[in-house]
């Protein structure tokens, strides 16, 4: 893959690299788990909860990559945007808003 050059480039390919709903379920629960640790950060003042919350966070979001999309995550080459995408996804899909993107990325809905 050619080097990407923009968010609004990568936009797309993250999208296709998340076709399968099983996988961008995992997602979501890995972004749920990572604002989770956030929050808990900002209760507690305990840095525990940011490792607890990466290893959650990745550890659903990976699983979602090799069991279910059998790809390589995004994260290893574009972490930044990787991570945008990721939140941006989540919030789209909780907005009830994702899947006019998906569908232009050329991810079929259901």
């Amino acid at each position: 893959m050619d080097k990407i050059a923009s968010f609004a480039e990568f936009w797309p390919i993250y999208l296709r690299a998340h076709s399968h709903p099983t996988c961008r379920a995992l997602h979501y629960a890995a972004s749920i788990a990572g604002l989770t640790a956030l929050g808990m950060i900002l209760l507690t003042g305990d840095l525990w909860w940011l490792m607890a919350g990466l290893v959650v966070s990745y550890g659903f979001a990976w699983l979602g990559h090799f069991k279910v999309e059998h790809n390589v995550p995004l994260t290893f080459t574009y972490p930044l945007w990787s991570l945008t995408a990721d939140y941006r996804m989540f919030f789209l899909w909780a907005g009830g808003r994702l899947d006019a993107h998906l569908r232009s990325a050329g991810v079929q809905t259901a």
